[in-house]
């Protein structure tokens, strides 16, 4: 569980809801990785800033590789072949730093990160407060299937990146459109949310 942590129902983290840090992984934080996020850094700043109001109730999520591509998948990988590497690849490694965070944690080899054991760590214990990468595909991806499912969704735009600027703002419109599902807020905001 590593330090640092203090017990998610003690700091109000449950009632402040779960939150899902999306895929902030080596892959998309290096420079030279095909899929560098330009922003990552500012996304992982806004992200360290939200894990201690949330205690125990955080979950990391990783996209992996399937160990073999079916469907529309095979194409994708076609396009990427760099990525059709193992699960315990460093490529998928959480970025240093946010780690010692890291107790509990979902794999998917989706795009969307809202499966069934995403929405078994939400239970009934508040919203699904969404930050990481990218704004305009995994973020998306998971708030999209979560709100289908009537689950209270906040996207943290300050501590979300996109493949750039551009997709990142247009994500974010896109996404608040569907209010009240989904609603777009900032880590002040969550940090103020008063969690008695």
């Amino acid at each position: 569980m590593g330090g640092g942590r203090t017990g998610g129902e003690g700091t109000g983290g449950a009632r402040r809801g779960l939150l899902a840090v999306i895929d902030m992984q080596r892959v998309f934080a290096e420079p030279g990785s095909p899929w560098a996020t330009p922003r990552f850094d500012e996304a992982a700043d806004g992200v360290r800033r939200l894990l201690p109001a949330f205690g125990d109730r955080v979950v990391f999520t990783r996209f992996v590789a399937p160990e073999e591509p079916a469907g529309a998948w095979r194409a994708y990988y076609d396009r990427w072949p760099f990525a059709l590497q193992p699960p315990q690849s460093p490529l998928w490694d959480l970025v240093d730093g946010l780690t010692v965070w890291a107790g509990q944690q979902v794999d998917a080899t989706t795009f969307g990160k809202w499966t069934p054991e995403l929405a078994g760590h939400l239970g009934t214990g508040g919203p699904l407060v969404l930050a990481g990468v990218s704004t305009d595909c995994c973020v998306l991806s998971t708030a999209l299937a979560a709100a289908d499912a009537g689950v209270e969704v906040l996207v943290v735009a300050d501590a979300c990146a996109g493949a750039d600027d551009t997709a990142h703002a247009r994500a974010l419109r896109v996404m608040d459109l569907y209010r009240p599902l989904i609603r777009v807020v900032t880590v002040a905001e969550v940090l103020a949310t008063d969690p008695s």
